[in-house]
C-alpha cells in the first residue's frame, strides 16, 4: 500500500509518500480502506518530535479517518461504511482499526465530513455535557473559539441556549466565531477587564479553557461559584494554580479528556449517533478549512502550521 512516511523528525519535508507493507489485522481488528482522514495538532507534534513515538521508522501519523471495511470476519460486513477517531497509523491507504473503535457512518454522513467531526465533535460533545453542563442564559467562555473544537463548542453552547463570549487571536478568526454562533467575541489583549465589562462585572458562568497559558485569566474572568474547564495546552503549559483562590471563590477547576469518555463501544455510538443528529438537524455545520490529496499530506501540514486555517484540515486518498 501507499502511505505518508517519515524517517525522522522536522519540518514538513521530512514527510514522503511512498511504498509500504499491507497491515495485517490482529485479533478483534478489521482492515479499513481510507477515504479520508482528519489532520490534528497532535500530527504536527509526534511528526516534529514533541510527542513521543514508539517503535522504528518509518513512521506513519494519524489517528482519525473514515472508510470502507474491506477485510470480512468482522460484525462489520465488507463494504460498511465506517468511521475511527482514535486509531494510529490512519495517514495510509489501508488501517487496521479495532472493531470497538468503530463508529458506523449513515448514508447522510460522508467520510471526508466524518474525518472533520469525529475527534474534534466528540470533545466538543463531552466538554457541553460531561465536563459542564450550562444552562440556558448562563454565559460562556470559549478560548480558541474559531479552533477546530472551538467553532463545534460555540454552536453546541448556542444549541442550548448559552450566551457565547468566543476569543480568538485574529480578525478573520474572531469572524468565524461570530458566524459559528458567538455573542460577542474579543481578543486576548484586556481578556478579564474586558469579561468583566461585558458582564457587568459578574464573571461568565463558565469557560473553557484549550490555550492552557491563559488559564490564570479564565479563573478571573469566571464569576464567583463558576467553572473552568482545561482541556488542552496548545499555548503552552498554564501556571500552578493556589487551591486557595478555588477555595476562597468557590469556583471549580475541571479537567477533560475524551479517552476518560468513550469508555466502551456502545458509548462511542451512541455519542456518535447524537452528534451526526445534530448535524442533520442543522444545529452543527463543521467547517473544513481545506482539503489535500493524502500524497500532499506536506502541504496539509504547512496549511495547518501556518495557524492560518478557520477548522479542520482534511486529507483524501
Amino acid at each position: 500500500m501507499q502511505a505518508l512516511l517519515f524517517d525522522r523528525f522536522g519540518g514538513t519535508d521530512v514527510l514522503r509518500w511512498d511504498t509500504i507493507a499491507d497491515p495485517v489485522p490482529g485479533p478483534g481488528q478489521v482492515l479499513v480502506r481510507t477515504q479520508a482522514v482528519g489532520l490534528n495538532f497532535a500530527d504536527v507534534y509526534r511528526r516534529n518530535g514533541t510527542y513521543h513515538l514508539s517503535g522504528a521508522a518509518p513512521w506513519i501519523l494519524g489517528y482519525e479517518g473514515a472508510g470502507v471495511v474491506v477485510s470480512p470476519g468482522s460484525p462489520y460486513p465488507q463494504g460498511s461504511r465506517v468511521g475511527f477517531a482514535d486509531m494510529p497509523f490512519a495517514n495510509a491507504e489501508l488501517v487496521a482499526v479495532d472493531v470497538d473503535k468503530l463508529i458506523p457512518l449513515p448514508d447522510d454522513i460522508s467520510a471526508e465530513m466524518a474525518a472533520a467531526v469525529l475527534l474534534q465533535g466528540l470533545t466538543a460533545q463531552y466538554l457541553v455535557t460531561d465536563s459542564s453542563a450550562p444552562q440556558p442564559g448562563q454565559v460562556a467562555l470559549v478560548h480558541a473559539a474559531a479552533g477546530g473544537v472551538g467553532l463545534l463548542l460555540v454552536q453546541m453552547l448556542r444549541a442550548r441556549g448559552v450566551l457565547v463570549i468566543g476569543v480568538a487571536s485574529s480578525d478573520a478568526k474572531r469572524d468565524a466565531a461570530r458566524r459559528a454562533g458567538a455573542d460577542m467575541v474579543m481578543g486576548y489583549d484586556d481578556l478579564v477587564e474586558r469579561v468583566q465589562d461585558a458582564t457587568e462585572g459578574a464573571g461568565v458562568h463558565v469557560t473553557y479553557d484549550s490555550v492552557g497559558r491563559t488559564l490564570g485569566d479564565s479563573l478571573a474572568a469566571t464569576r464567583t461559584g463558576g467553572t473552568v474547564v482545561f482541556y488542552g495546552m496548545a499555548g503552552g503549559d498554564p501556571d500552578p494554580v493556589d487551591p486557595r483562590l478555588l477555595m476562597d471563590r468557590s469556583l471549580t477547576l475541571t479537567g477533560g479528556d475524551l479517552w476518560n469518555v468513550l469508555v466502551s463501544a456502545q458509548v462511542r455510538r451512541q455519542r456518535a449517533a447524537e452528534l451526526f443528529a445534530l448535524i442533520r438537524k442543522g444545529s452543527l455545520v463543521p467547517t473544513i478549512a481545506g482539503t489535500f490529496a493524502l500524497r500532499d499530506g506536506g502541504k496539509a501540514h504547512a496549511f495547518l502550521e501556518s495557524r492560518g486555517a478557520i477548522g479542520k484540515v482534511v486529507m483524501v486518498g
